[in-house]
């Protein structure tokens, strides 16, 4: 379904944040697939980088040759994603920034803690099941529900998450490659 991530040979290297603990850092693949009734299904794939240093975070998506098609970066004054072609486009949160561009609801704030491995549900977490460690691996949250799997010792390498409004359902599946 995913298409392999050739974005290069080395592994990236956590950078030190300020705070002198090294970034949160998963790469791997995505896919997205909406579809509405009546009308034809989109798809979209790549490979995703994602850093996190506790105070900003990036999202660099990739074409399925590596190449960075878009990048946004949420700070605390907002979330700009900017295209290769070097436009920018700003929103006040990364979830608004994604309907904005993509049309699509996307819960980019939310993947920050989906994509660590959780024990204690999140305020709005709702039917979640715990798997036999006592870790979170399927929940609703905010019209999502969510499927975490094959945790490593950062998070889940394997999250899928589906949604369904009226006569239209999205399911985006995320693929954590080891470093």
């Amino acid at each position: 379904m995913a298409l392999l991530w050739l974005a290069g040979c080395a592994s990236p290297v956590p950078e030190q944040n300020q705070t002198g603990r090294p970034e949160f850092l998963r790469y791997g693949r995505f896919a997205l697939k909406a579809e509405d009734f009546n009308r034809n299904p989109e798809a979209v794939q790549g490979g995703f980088t994602w850093r996190d240093t506790g105070v900003r975070f990036s999202l660099d998506l990739t074409d399925p040759m590596g190449s960075v098609i878009a990048r946004v970066v949420v700070e605390r004054t907002g979330a700009t994603l900017t295209r290769a072609n070097g436009e920018e486009i700003y929103a006040k949160t990364p979830d608004a920034l994604m309907q904005r561009v993509l049309g699509q609801t996307v819960p980019v704030d939310a993947l920050r803690n989906w994509l660590r491995t959780m024990k204690t549900p999140l305020p709005g977490m709702s039917m979640v099941i715990n798997d036999a460690e006592g870790r979170i691996q399927t929940f609703e949250q905010s019209g999502w529900r969510v499927q975490l799997s094959r945790f490593d010792d950062l998070g889940p390498q394997l999250l899928v998450l589906m949604r369904h409004e009226g006569t239209k359902s999205i399911v985006i599946r995320l693929v954590v490659d080891k470093p």
